[in-house]
């Protein structure tokens, strides 16, 4: 068991590194949906499909 652990510990934080980003990222989408922000990342005012976006 440990052998295997330490053959493979690059790979193992590596992953873990990859994984924490990807929860960073939906844990920031998440907040941005529930505070009503697009995620697109720029303005919708001259985007001719906001109304599908947002509906007020």
């Amino acid at each position: 068991m440990f052998a295997w652990l330490s053959e493979n510990i690059a790979t193992i934080l590596i992953a873990l590194a990859l994984a924490a980003v990807v929860a960073v990222v939906v844990v920031h989408l998440v907040r941005n949906k529930r505070k009503g922000k697009s995620s697109c990342g720029c303005g919708c005012e001259q985007c001719p499909s906001a109304g599908l976006c947002h509906k007020k």
